[in-house]
């Protein structure tokens, strides 16, 4: 699966962004999905997941009550609504996807596909 990140952007603290990530290639709903950030000199930290069938979704406890991952499984979408932002949530933000993993998965080394990045900056 190819996947395509985008609505990274520019926002002041307090503000609100909503990042999209178009997969193709083979069934997008086969695909455990996730959202990871990564910011220069630091490891990819995980960000949010959520289960093939919207069954499991999971949080980093720094986004829990401001950020949403959903995902449309007929556009062969995945989103992360950010809301709430601020300064520390200043990173490239990553979508994974994951082959029909038997359970969650947090850890980045375990996907197996990746999208290119958008970068997202919050001003103080």
């Amino acid at each position: 699966v190819q996947l395509q990140a985008s609505g990274g952007g520019l926002v002041q603290a307090g503000g609100s962004l909503r990042l999209s990530c178009a997969a193709s290639g083979p069934t997008f709903s086969d695909y455990h999905m996730g959202w990871f950030r990564q910011v220069p000199g630091k490891e990819r930290e995980f960000v949010a997941a959520i289960g093939r069938n919207l069954n499991i979704i999971y949080y980093q406890d720094s986004v829990k009550g401001r950020f949403t991952i959903s995902r449309d499984n007929a556009k062969n979408t995945l989103y992360l609504q950010m809301n709430s932002l601020k300064p520390e949530d200043t990173a490239v933000y990553y979508c994974a996807a994951k082959f029909r993993p038997a359970s969650v998965i947090v850890t980045a080394s375990q996907y197996d596909y990746w999208g290119q990045g958008t970068l997202v900056t919050v001003s103080s």
